[in-house]
């Protein structure tokens, strides 16, 4: 599968954050919450970040967060909005595990929303993000259920969701324990609802 067209992100960036998506990040930040222990001593990334609006929900619940994302556009709006909201303990970085090497940098909590679909290669992905972990650091991903295709429509090179069993499989072949993968939220996009799994797993 190629990589997504990430010249495509950059132009929707500007426009990304919209009431839908907001709700959507809040859904999925509530989700997280109610999984994981969070503190303010946790160091954390969000992989494939773009505009922050995960992170932004959870910035009151963890210590330094990390923005990562491969889109130019997405992080030029992420650190404006880092920039107006003097979100110190927020900072953005340019990263694709499917391209870059694995950062030396170590984490307490790796999470993710709706980013693994556009992942050419999840298990490689998986590794790398057990890899980024600490001593018992968590894993949250957060990605659609196996769809028909709907979501995105014809001619986009994505994953059409993901079957629960396979995403605990490539999880467990990573390394992670503890991997629990259960419902998370449901989204309205094109007048159809969507399920959305979170999988929850920690670095054995």
């Amino acid at each position: 599968m190629p990589e997504p067209n990430r010249t495509d992100f950059d132009a929707r960036a500007e426009t990304w954050d919209d009431a839908q998506k907001v709700s959507r990040a809040e859904d999925v930040a509530a989700a997280m919450r109610r999984a994981v222990p969070m503190s303010p001593t946790m160091r954390a990334l969000e992989y494939g970040a773009g505009t922050g609006l995960l992170s932004f929900c959870l910035r009151d619940a963890l210590g330094p967060i990390t923005l990562a994302d491969s889109s130019a556009g997405m992080r030029a709006v992420a650190e404006r909005k880092i920039a107006a909201a003097q979100a110190r303990q927020l900072r953005v970085i340019d990263l694709d595990l499917m391209r870059d090497p694995v950062p030396a940098e170590r984490y307490d909590l790796i999470f993710s929303m709706m980013t693994l679909h556009h992942v050419a290669d999840v298990p490689r992905v998986f590794a790398a993000l057990h890899s980024m972990l600490g001593p018992g650091g968590r894993v949250c991903l957060a990605d659609l259920d196996a769809e028909d295709g709907s979501f995105h429509g014809p001619g986009v090179e994505v994953h059409h969701g993901f079957e629960r069993a396979t995403v605990r499989t490539w999880l467990a072949a990573a390394g992670f324990a503890e991997v629990v993968v259960g419902d998370c939220c449901r989204i309205e996009h094109h007048g159809q609802r969507y399920s959305v799994f979170l999988a929850v797993a920690q670095n054995a």
